[in-house]
């Protein structure tokens, strides 16, 4: 493997990373730490490694054809576009919502500005469509390169830390994860909706693969692209793991619970941090810890106006005459207004919406898993690209295991 060509290619696996490091990472996987020490790192573990196969078919796809995952679901039948925009429909708003409100808490902390949280929501979403349409991919690329650098050097020196600070346990506040415990099992399946990040984001990495593909001039190698990609990958795993170890080392049995206040939260967050590596640490932390939560939501603003793009060139094929560009920029004004819409009258508490994100996308999780397996093993896919055993059957495991347990979730929260 050329190292440089990988190095040269270096985007779409950072812009993955910068999707998946946020609500998955500083909000479910401190909770999961807090609340049941490592109980859960396991399943963090079981969830990144049944999961990989669906996002790997996205840059797989998007490298050995040149198109996105979409026009795949395309060769498949109408009807797998048509569920996938439906999934998209339903989850864009809420996933959206639930990123914005994190980052406007931390925002409102660390600045100390006490505002309306839907009008600090609406300057931070204007000021990242301000940000795309002025940047375009090669900011987005650029940003999120320094931003996951920021955030993994902090996030591991602050774990090793924490393994020395000295920290009182109450046994009246230890609590261990119970799969007989209905409250546990729904926490669970919004732990792994988003662990490391929904299935549909595969779908978001062809695209961010074939616009790198425009930006380079051309079509990098199958082992370099899935190299990059992985780099990114294996990256978000590590974070995942360094956040569930700081929710454990600092606040597992003290008896302080996250709050789903997001300002609260983010001052639990970022005290996690400087009481583990000190208060001179503060600034540092403070805007490693904005500056991802707000790549988050600059990169799943920019996702989901590319994917809506060629989502209505599909069902109104006389617009693909029209300027991707303009149209892109007419959907991040969408998302940005229902956006708003839902923060303004149903967004009481971020971890309800957290949760209800999380937990959508987990529901949605079978069907996309198994499209994304149908693409890349269907006959009009290159041959020579097509994954090889252990992913088909680590795919297969992972389509079982979230049919499974989506099935267990509808009966429990619907007929127990």
């Amino acid at each position: 493997m050329n190292i440089k060509g990988v190095l040269k290619i270096m985007g779409p696996g950072l812009l993955y990373a910068g999707a998946a490091i946020g609500v998955s990472h500083l909000v479910q996987s401190t909770r999961a730490g807090s609340s049941f020490n490592f109980d859960l790192l396991w399943v963090l573990i079981f969830a990144n490694l049944v999961k990989y196969p669906f996002f790997d078919y996205g840059t797989r796809y998007a490298t050995a054809t040149g198109n996105s995952l979409i026009e795949g679901y395309a060769k498949i039948g109408r009807w797998a576009v048509d569920l996938f925009t439906v999934l998209t429909v339903v989850s864009m708003f809420v996933i959206e919502v639930a990123i914005t409100v994190v980052t406007a808490g931390l925002f409102s902390f660390i600045f100390n500005i006490h505002i309306n949280t839907t009008v600090l929501a609406a300057f931070l979403l204007l000021l990242s469509i301000i940000i795309l349409a002025v940047g375009k991919y090669s900011m987005l690329d650029r940003l999120m390169k320094t931003i996951i650098i920021l955030l993994s050097v902090t996030t591991v020196v602050a774990v090793f830390a924490a393994l020395d600070i000295p920290k009182e346990i109450n046994p009246e506040f230890i609590t261990r994860f119970n799969f007989s415990n209905k409250a546990n099992i729904f926490f669970l399946i919004a732990f792994v909706g988003w662990m490391p990040a929904p299935i549909d984001v595969s779908v978001w990495t062809s695209l961010w693969n074939v616009e790198k593909a425009k930006e380079l001039g051309y079509r990098p190698k199958l082992k370099e692209a899935l190299a990059e990609f992985r780099f990114g990958y294996v990256g978000t795993a590590i974070l995942a793991i360094g956040f569930l170890s700081l929710g454990a080392l600092v606040m597992f049995g003290t008896g302080e619970k996250l709050s789903p206040n997001g300002t609260v939260f983010a001052q639990q967050l970022i005290n996690m941090y400087t009481k583990s590596i000190g208060n001179w640490s503060y600034w540092i932390i403070s805007i490693a810890a904005f500056t991802t939560m707000y790549s988050t939501t600059i990169t799943v603003l920019d996702a989901y106006a590319r994917v809506l793009t060629p989502l209505y060139s599909f069902y109104f094929p006389k617009s693909k005459a029209q300027n991707t560009n303009r149209m892109n920029n007419v959907w991040l004004f969408v998302i940005f207004g229902g956006t708003l819409a839902i923060i303004l009258f149903f967004a009481k508490s971020m971890r309800s919406m957290v949760d209800l994100a999380t937990t959508l996308s987990f529901v949605f999780s079978p069907a996309l898993a198994w499209i994304n397996y149908k693409t890349v093993t269907s006959n009009h896919f290159p041959e020579e690209a097509r994954p090889g055993s252990l992913l088909k059957i680590l795919s297969w495991i992972g389509i079982v295991f979230f049919t499974v347990f989506t099935l267990i979730y509808l009966v429990w929260r619907f007929f127990l």
